[in-house]
């Protein structure tokens, strides 16, 4: 005989556990669309309502119901028998007395009435049913005169009933005088009431249903124009959309929010295509002359006919030059593609302003050497990117030495957090005072004069990063030259 080992018994399958099943639930429930969504919380919401409704007027009801049994019950006159004739079961009293062998009682019993002794029971005559009793009635026998104890039971017919033990000392014997009160009408009204709140609770629901969809549908109209808004901008790319807004809940705060989006969003596209096209053109003109000078040099080369070395050094000094411009430019385009927004994290740290002034002249002097500075600052410290407002106030500088006449005074000031840079050149024309500030913006007065007309706007976008202000106008003092003032939150000491 072989030893084959027996295989293994596979494990009965598991269950789903009730965690996998609520997380399908929820998967489902999430799977669909808002909509559904509203209309399943609302009918699920109203149905529960509606079923504790029912239940506790169902409840309500049946206490009622049983409690005016038992007040009927406890109020009923007790029974005192007369001669009792007594048999094992109320069975054999009711056969005995189809006979006609039952002997009368001389005293007036109630209906549904029988008596208890220790020898079995007796029935009045004329008594159809009799009530089934249990081994636990005998605990009457023990009651006090008038004492009574009430419990549920029922007939030999199988009707429910209410009956009432109370114990009889008016008899030779012990006897227990036993009443019931059938509950079957009872049992019948409450069924059929409960058949009614079911129905109403059916229809309860189905009118919610209805309803929720008709409010979901309502409720929800905004949010189908706010997608079909969003879907309209993926599908074409048009920011700017809106939808209208009414009334200022939940919903109305969303559209509004929507808008400003759609906005903001409009006019960033709008500025970025507006320096695209600024930028290409600034470009274009260093390229030109860059591509033009290339072009000579190679025409003189593959010609053969060199160009005279003056020539050929100043044309290369040219190139130099421009190449330069082309790089400032280039690095100015940068500085501004980032998001005009003030910085916060840790690229803010302890920036001490009349330090970066300090170096920031130091610069201009060698930039403007027959230039005088005068220069006056007291410590100042704000949050800010070092490199940034460095680069504003050398721009601000650079402004200064490009419209300041030869030997001309240059006074730079730091008191309380606010910089001043004052020049005595031309000054800008009032008219023109609004647009200083913007990108690719330069004076037609000195289109001449190298530069992007990106510089300012460096200053401008540095300078709210940091959470301050800056401006340029004519000098306070009324005399020729133009002053910028920037004013940066901060203090005298690093902290």
């Amino acid at each position: 005989m072989n030893n084959v080992p027996p295989p293994p018994l596979t494990p009965p399958q598991a269950r789903p556990h009730t965690s996998d099943r609520r997380q399908r639930l929820l998967h489902w429930f999430r799977s669909r669309s808002l909509r559904s969504r509203l209309i399943f919380l609302s009918a699920a919401a109203v149905a529960v309502a509606i079923a504790l409704s029912a239940l506790a007027c169902w409840f309500i009801v049946e206490k009622q119901l049983y409690g005016q049994v038992r007040a009927d019950l406890a109020s009923a006159p007790p029974a005192i028998p007369g001669r009792l004739i007594c048999y094992p079961t109320p069975e054999a009293a009711l056969d005995h007395q189809r006979g006609g062998s039952m002997p009368e009682i001389s005293a007036a019993v109630p209906r549904d009435t029988q008596f208890l002794v220790s020898a079995g029971v007796c029935l009045p005559p004329g008594a159809n049913k009799a009530i089934v009793t249990t081994p636990q009635d005998a605990a009457a026998f023990q009651l006090k005169p008038g004492q009574s104890i009430t419990r549920d039971g029922k007939f030999t017919n199988g009707d429910p009933a209410i009956v009432r033990l109370t114990s009889n000392h008016n008899f030779p014997v012990p006897v227990v005088v036993m009443v019931a009160t059938p509950t079957q009408p009872v049992e019948d009204s409450l069924q059929g009431l409960a058949i009614l709140l079911g129905s109403v609770s059916v229809g309860g629901i189905l009118l919610a249903a209805v309803a929720g969809r008709l409010v979901a549908r309502s409720a929800l109209k905004p949010v189908d124009q706010l997608t079909d808004a969003v879907e309209h901008i993926a599908r074409t790319e048009e920011v700017g959309t809106t939808i209208p807004v009414h009334g200022d809940d939940e919903i109305a705060r969303l559209s509004t929010s929507f808008n400003s989006m759609s906005t903001a969003l409009a006019n960033s596209r709008e500025r970025q295509t507006r320096l695209i096209a600024d930028a290409g053109h600034e470009l274009r003109t260093p390229l030109t002359s860059l591509r033009t000078n290339v072009d000579l040099l190679i025409r003189s080369n593959d010609t053969g006919r060199p160009l005279p070395a003056a020539t050929r050094t100043k044309l290369l000094g040219n190139m130099k030059a421009q190449m330069q411009e082309l790089t400032l430019l280039i690095g100015d385009l940068l500085q501004l593609s980032r998001p005009d927004t003030p910085k916060s994290g840790p690229a803010l740290t302890v920036v001490a302003l009349h330090e970066i002034a300090g170096r920031a002249v130091e610069r201009a002097e060698l930039r403007g050497p027959g230039l005088v500075f005068e220069t006056d600052t007291e410590p100042w410290y704000v949050h800010g990117d070092a490199a940034g407002l460095e680069r504003a106030v050398i721009n601000l500088l650079d402004n200064a030495v490009k419209y300041s006449p030869p030997g001309g005074t240059i006074e730079v000031r730091l008191h309380q957090g606010v910089l001043t840079v004052r020049d005595h050149g031309p000054g800008i024309p009032p008219d023109e005072l609004q647009y200083v500030f913007d990108r690719f913006w330069r004076s037609p007065s000195s289109r001449q004069l190298p530069g992007s007309g990106l510089g300012l706007s460096i200053v401008a976008q540095s300078v709210r990063e940091a959470g301050g202000e800056v401006t340029l106008g004519p000098a306070a003092d009324g005399g020729p030259g133009a002053l910028a003032t920037v004013r940066l939150p901060g203090g005298p000491a690093p902290e």
